[in-house]
């Protein structure tokens, strides 16, 4: 390199903040190929039984830059056709709940599962099942690295904040410390929700608390 060209480096270093620029988008480049490499060793997972019955592995789908990462129990039979998380009437309404506090799915979250591959017949995940796959998303939360995590339902919220004694409605409706690192919202899961809208005042509430969050403790910007 010539004297001309790395003086000219040296000023868009210099003045231009062009060194951060490369460091961020060298960050970026890193959070994408550690996902997906993670991504990867999904779909070739074999450590439990449920690989054996799946149609589909559910890594998970969203922003990988998100400072909300949402976390469900297990994939249900829509999931484990399409191989995406929360696209059936539980996504929908999900999907819906985001967008009245102003938030995209695609843009602005990224949501994931406990468990990667669907228990058959919907049931509970297992213990065995959890131990198994678990590690899987403790590695998803670490390289997304979100602001806050939102567990929707009882298996992700005991999961995620290690008090797993406590009645998930004695859980949600505050912010609390995550086992994880990141804050941590517990709310009902939607399907829950369709099975008894009595509680869609309560996941409402949940929500405008995530806003709020957001807006306040946080601020602009990850």
């Amino acid at each position: 390199m010539d004297k001309d060209s790395l003086s000219a480096l040296l000023f868009i270093r210099e003045f231009l903040g062009f060194n951060e620029i490369l460091v961020e988008r060298e960050m970026a480049d890193t959070v994408e190929k550690k996902l997906n490499e993670l991504k990867e060793e999904v779909l070739k997972c074999k450590k439990c039984p449920l690989h054996q019955k799946k149609t589909n592995y559910v890594f998970g789908s969203g922003n990988p830059y998100a400072r909300v990462m949402f976390v469900g129990e297990a994939p249900g039979a829509d999931e484990d056709r399409e191989g995406l998380p929360f696209v059936g009437r539980a996504g929908k309404l999900l999907t819906k709940l985001l967008k009245e506090i102003g938030l995209d799915r695609d843009r602005d979250v990224f949501i994931a599962n406990v468990l990667k591959c669907r228990p058959p017949g919907n049931r509970d995940p297992l213990p065995s099942e959890i131990k198994a796959c678990s590690p899987y998303l403790i590695r998803q939360i670490k390289i997304i690295n979100p602001d806050i995590l939102v567990a929707l339902g009882r298996f992700a919220a005991y999961f995620l904040s290690g008090k797993d004694k406590i009645p998930l409605s004695k859980l949600r409706g505050r912010i609390m410390e995550s086992v994880f690192g990141p804050k941590l919202l517990v709310t009902y899961h939607p399907a829950a929700i369709l099975r008894n809208p009595g509680r869609m005042h309560e996941i409402k509430n949940d929500f405008r608390l995530l806003k709020k969050f957001l807006e306040t403790e946080v601020g602009e910007g990850k």
